[in-house]
This record gives structure tokens, sequence and C-alpha cells, in this order.
């Protein structure tokens, strides 16, 4: 079996390391730990992984955040994975930083990586993993919190769900969904 794992960020460096790349530092996490290794290839930077008799095909896309849907189709249709075994993992303002949260589908609640997942796909009937970023920002700057970096007191927290994130794409994988929504989701 296949599956399309899907990181969402941006590239540059000047993204590196902030909230709204936590996608990206997860699929790494991921390919890091199943001995894989990213190359740039059509709209995104790709790995390959095989675990357990199922293989992963990672995906970082290079089309910016807001055309992520570009990518994801053309990996999709490219190494024919089923969209029940698409998982997209990306930074959510709405939960706190202590949160993550499968769903087998849902709104994009105003993110615009998912905004054009759905677009493009034309379904909001894939799986998403929200990684919780909190929302302590003032008033009218959502976009300088979202692209500002991990404060010291937050890494402990962040890299542990990263950690968590990685098992949780492995259970998506080997136990399903709905038995890895019931383990993971508080």
């Amino acid at each position: 079996m296949k599956y399309l794992i899907v990181g969402l960020g941006n590239i540059g460096l000047e993204y590196d390391m902030t909230r709204h790349n936590i996608g990206f530092d997860v699929a790494d996490a991921f390919v890091i730990k199943h001995s894989g290794s990213f190359s740039l290839d059509r709209h995104a930077y790709v790995a390959n992984c095989k675990w357990k008799g199922k293989t992963f095909i990672v995906i970082k896309p290079t089309t910016y955040m807001n055309l992520s849907g570009k990518a994801v189709k053309y990996w999709m249709d490219k190494e024919k994975i089923a969209l029940e075994n698409i998982l997209v993992i990306l930074d959510d303002l709405a939960l706190p930083i202590e949160s993550l949260r499968l769903r087998p589908s849902g709104s994009a609640a105003g993110h615009n990586g998912l905004k054009n997942i759905e677009l493009v796909l034309q379904t909001d009937q894939y799986a998403r993993l929200r990684f919780g970023i909190g929302n302590n920002f003032p008033k009218g700057r959502q976009a300088d919190f979202v692209l500002s970096r991990w404060n010291s007191d937050e890494l402990p927290i962040v890299k542990d769900k990263i950690l968590k994130s990685v098992e949780i794409i492995e259970s998506f994988a080997t136990q399903g969904i709905a038995k890895t929504m019931s383990l993971n989701n508080k």
C-alpha cells in the first residue's frame, strides 16, 4: 500500500523553523526516522520511504503554501495514491500549542494551504493532522505570529509533538484513521 504524506510549509531560509512550516518539520522527522532523503522533483521535495510493508511518498511542496494543491494532485496522480491514503500535516492557530488533532476530512478553517488543496482536488475528504501553534498574538498580527519562530519555552513541547506526529503517521498507515484518532485525539 502507498501513502502520500504532505508536510505543508514554505520554501526558503526565511521560513525555516517557523510555526507555519511545522508540516515540513514533521515530514523531515518522518523521513529521517525511516532512513530516507529528500530530492527536488516536480512541485516538491520528495522522499520515498518503506516501513512495515508500506510505501510512503513524503512531499514538501515547493509551490508555497497557497498553491499546495498543485503538488498534492501531481504526486497523488503520479504515484496512483487513493484519496483515503493521503495525510496532510499543517499548522493550526485554533489549537493550543500542546494539541495535535487528526481528522478524516473537514473544513479548511481559513488555512490557505488546505483551501488550495480542496480547490484542486475538488473535495475535503482527505485526512489532516493539525499541529496546534497557539494564538498568542496581538490583534492584527496573525501573519507575523504564524511566520515567527518558536520561542525557547515552546521548543520542548514542539519537539515532543513532532515525534508524536511521526508516530501518528505510522499508526495512520498501520491501524487506520479511526483507531489512530481514538488513540491520539484529546
